[in-house]
């Protein structure tokens, strides 16, 4: 089958199979691929606005007990160079946040196995009672770690946390939904299974969330295409993600050697993925891994958002990915790419559009 055909009939508005997939995965018609991506996205978003969000990784714990091979972040529980932060240090973080305009929290950190369930939902309360922000935190892996120890099923921890102060679930922990590579990569973190479970349990309570895919682990082609087929039958039922977010595997400082995905890579996973899950409503760029150029260049291949500031960021930064994007530059590459950037919310209202040069922007961005 040759890859106009396919991608005529995704852009005729039929849905791609898993074998289509693979068929783009083994194309090296990457621009092609890319502009019929970037129409898909136009029918999303026909406006040529880029938006971003603007909010803090707030790694609130490094302790963990699910050994990744390919996390340089994580300290076995009892490490020397383990942390917990104090409630005061998270409190400080959030301030600073709002301070810049900030509107959203991603706090995430290893499955712990020493917090008890009510650790986190004292925090959300107090966090909710001292300032007004989105808390969009804890990825499935935590979450099945408050599961294990507080011996309440999945539903019940999803519902005690919204109700502290819980907003929404980054779909942090996906990695390659088959299990094949899973228990290769990270034997102890759960299966495809569990963590589609976790997301439409989390809308089943009144949260939305996002989903992940991470490249680059050895996974084969047709692993990348399954693991947007469940992606898709996920939203299907229960349209509980807002949006898409693939990066790529960081290997430096990891136990897993592998070769560093190209920007070419990336850049046509993105745009299949685009085409493939025609159902998720936002597409984010990965500059945190790929870098500022390549994350504007992604606006040509079917994103319509420039994710987080991403303020603060240790995870991906302890694996050797250490680009640091800030507003002032966000702004400048949107433009770059011939889009209009937009500041919105974790569920992507738009907050204010940027114009061009007025007093206003000025002074958002001495403030940043």
């Amino acid at each position: 089958m040759s890859v106009d055909h396919i991608l005529e009939r995704a852009l005729a508005g039929e849905r791609l199979s898993v074998e289509d997939a693979i068929v783009l995965y083994e194309s090296d018609e990457t621009e092609k691929i890319g502009a019929a991506a970037n129409e898909m996205m136009k029918k999303w978003h026909p406006e040529p606005v880029t938006t971003f969000v603007i909010g803090r990784n707030v790694n609130y714990t490094n302790f963990c007990d699910t050994y990744c091979r390919f996390c340089a972040f994580y300290r076995p529980p009892g490490h020397e160079d383990g942390y917990v932060l104090d409630d005061d240090v998270i409190f400080q973080k959030i301030q600073e946040t709002i301070d810049v305009d900030g509107t959203e929290i991603l706090m995430q950190g290893g499955t712990n196995p020493d917090l008890p369930f009510s650790y986190y939902t004292n925090l959300l309360k107090e966090i909710k009672k001292r300032f007004d922000i989105t808390m969009h935190s804890f990825s499935p892996a935590e979450i099945w770690k408050m599961v294990e120890v507080s011996g309440l099923s999945l539903e019940e921890v999803l519902k005690e946390l919204h109700e502290a102060g819980l907003d929404s679930l980054p779909g942090g922990g996906a990695e390659i939904l088959d299990n094949r590579t899973r228990k290769r990569i990270s034997r102890l973190k759960g299966t495809w299974e569990e963590w589609i479970e976790c997301m439409k349990t989390a809308k089943k309570v009144g949260m939305h969330g996002t989903a992940t895919m991470v490249i680059g682990f050895g996974e084969t082609y047709e692993e990348r295409a399954l693991h947007l087929s469940r992606v898709r039958d996920a939203q299907d039922e229960t349209n509980c993600f807002l949006a898409f977010i693939p990066w790529t595997f960081q290997p430096d400082n990891t136990n897993m050697k592998a070769e560093k995905v190209t920007p070419d890579e990336y850049l046509k996973n993105l745009a299949i993925s685009r085409l493939f899950l025609e159902n998720v409503p936002n597409f984010q760029s990965s500059w945190v891994t790929m870098g500022p150029e390549v994350g504007k260049k992604s606006l040509e291949y079917g994103c319509n958002d420039f994710g987080s500031t991403m303020i603060e960021e240790n995870v991906v930064s302890a694996a050797g990915a250490t680009h640091k994007v800030d507003t002032n530059l966000i702004l400048r590459l949107i433009r770059e790419a011939g889009k209009t950037p937009a500041q919105r919310d974790t569920k992507y209202n738009t907050l204010r559009v940027f114009e061009g040069d007025t007093q206003a922007e000025r002074d958002f961005i001495m403030q940043n």
